[in-house]
């Protein structure tokens, strides 16, 4: 998000909240003016007409609302955050055993009705290739938003 107000140059004050649901109470309510969340999460308010989404922050557009731009394509390119789910196991985990589940999780996404729930639900079913391939892009995630978190002046702790 603060990648985002720099590229828009907003000055806004942030609310820290103890998760995404009273955030998006005081939305609805009128108490702070936006939030930004996972479209997972707020696709029933805004289905509902309690929210209005201006814009998502995937690089394309959500199959659950196609109606909602792009950040891009309201006019800030370049910019991408979106929220991604995987599964680990422990270092040291036998690779046959990794590759099992990395198979079982592939084949799982691939069934018409899995699919159908993610995407229904806001969900981009995306598995990777392989665990290595998977590997390489959680590093490149924590790469990403170290260099973000060094721009804003957050220290990692």
């Amino acid at each position: 998000m603060e990648l985002f107000l720099n590229m828009a140059k907003l000055k806004m004050i942030h609310v820290p909240y103890k998760g995404v649901a009273p955030a998006i109470t005081d939305v609805i309510a009128g108490h702070v003016p936006m939030v930004a969340a996972n479209i997972l999460t707020l696709l029933p308010h805004i289905r509902s007409g309690r929210v209005r989404a201006y814009a998502v922050t995937s690089e394309g557009r959500s199959g659950a609302a196609p109606d909602i731009p792009t950040i891009a394509e309201a006019g800030f390119p370049g910019y991408e955050a979106v929220q991604w789910f995987g599964l680990l196991a422990p270092a040291g985990t036998p690779r046959d055993i990794v590759a099992k589940l990395h198979g079982a999780v592939v084949q799982a996404l691939q069934d018409p009705g899995v699919r159908k729930r993610f995407t229904n639900d806001g969900a981009e079913p995306a598995p990777s290739s392989s665990p290595e391939a998977f590997g390489k892009f959680i590093q490149s995630e924590v790469t990403k938003w170290a260099a973000v978190a060094k721009e804003a002046g957050i220290k990692p702790e």
